[in-house]
């Protein structure tokens, strides 16, 4: 798939955003690029986020994903279009509704949105990019969050799973 991994580690905790503008100079030469929450899974056709991302032409692009009651997260809110129009923070509300599933495509321009030192995607800087056209895609596969131990429990269970399915049966 021609992908390239490095990693950067932050000297100290500088947030989600802050973290992403540490790792700038790991992204000499993109145009875009990928971000993804370390405390989450989202089942999601990478191909296809892809395409959705250069179609809409918005400065980012995120994977969304409908949830019978959005209450522990908060909502993304979208047009006909998946343009998001706005973020609604965690609240009472026990109907449906798309989350955020913490898988995003970045235009380079993003970087100089994010102030320096630790700062938070989701409060600092995804409010301030509406403007700049944020696209939502939402997803349908399998989403697990592990911030309870029920989900803590679902994501091991899903690892060990995956692991399994990846080696090959003569190496059992």
């Amino acid at each position: 798939m021609d992908v390239e991994i490095e990693y950067s580690k932050e000297p100290r905790p500088l947030g989600t955003a802050g973290a992403v503008k540490f790792a700038a100079g790991y992204l000499s030469g993109v145009s875009d690029f990928l971000v993804m929450n370390g405390d989450s899974f989202l089942e999601l056709d990478f191909r296809q986020f892809l395409s959705f991302h250069r179609e809409h032409g918005g400065i980012m692009s995120m994977a969304v994903r409908k949830v019978p009651n959005p209450a522990r997260y908060g909502t993304v809110q979208s047009d006909a279009k998946n343009r998001v129009t706005g973020f609604v923070e965690k609240s009472e509300n026990h109907g449906p509704g798309l989350i955020n599933g913490g898988v995003y495509i970045f235009k380079r321009a993003v970087l100089q949105q994010i102030p320096d030192g630790p700062a938070s995607l989701e409060k600092d800087v995804f409010p301030n990019l509406l403007q700049s056209g944020v696209y939502a895609l939402e997803q349908s596969g399998m989403f697990i969050d592990i911030g309870t131990p029920e989900d803590y429990a679902r994501a091991q269970t899903l690892c060990q799973d995956l692991y399994q399915a990846a080696i090959p049966e003569t190496s059992r």
